[in-house]
């Protein structure tokens, strides 16, 4: 039974618009693994960004080197496109690093929310560098958190230590949207 049908009607789709989430945060912050535990409770469609990167960007990466403003562009779009494509509702693990970014994923998606994980850089590069199913280097951590503006301040923005267990982050996390949904309804 996925946790939708155990919650209050405020999270079902008949009591509130489609839920659009975006799990975003530096490498190894978790996204994906608390991203595909959302959408399995919610029983939303997960995408993950990294599977939107053009086979040329996922090259660079692999060679340690940065992506450049055209390759970050060419993948945002792409990006965008598929979470507008999902109009019943999705959850989304992207970077998000910059606030251009996360205008332009709002900017196809009313009442976008998002899940913000937070590491250290240290907590971040211990992470990344345990990986072994990733093609991003732990050598990149450091460009994330310099492209890295905190979202804080932001509008529906959920920030949550990104070392909790992932049983934790998605409790919060289903709470904080149940009552965002209430609050929607309400207006």
């Amino acid at each position: 039974m996925s946790i939708i049908a155990a919650m209050p009607d405020a999270l079902s789709p008949a009591a509130a618009p489609p839920l659009h989430l975006v799990v975003m945060g530096v490498a190894g912050c978790g996204k994906s693994v608390v991203g595909e535990q959302l959408s399995e409770s919610l029983a939303l469609p997960f995408l993950d960004a990294d599977n939107f990167h053009p086979q040329g960007s996922v090259e660079k990466i692999e060679r340690d080197q940065p992506l450049d403003a055209t390759d970050h562009a060419e993948w945002l779009q792409r990006c965008v496109q598929e979470l507008g494509a999902q109009p019943l509702g999705a959850i989304l693990s992207c970077p998000a690093l910059r606030r251009a970014d996360r205008e332009a994923l709002r900017a196809v998606v009313p009442r976008l929310r998002f899940l913000y994980l937070a590491l250290t850089p240290h907590q971040a590069m211990e992470r990344a560098a345990a990986r072994t199913d990733q093609f991003y280097p732990p050598s990149l951590v450091g460009a994330d958190f310099d492209a890295l503006e905190d979202p804080a301040r932001e509008p529906d923005v959920l920030a949550a230590d990104g070392l909790q267990h992932v049983d934790r982050i998605v409790e919060a996390a289903l709470r904080w949207l149940e009552s965002r949904a209430l609050a929607y309804t309400r207006a």
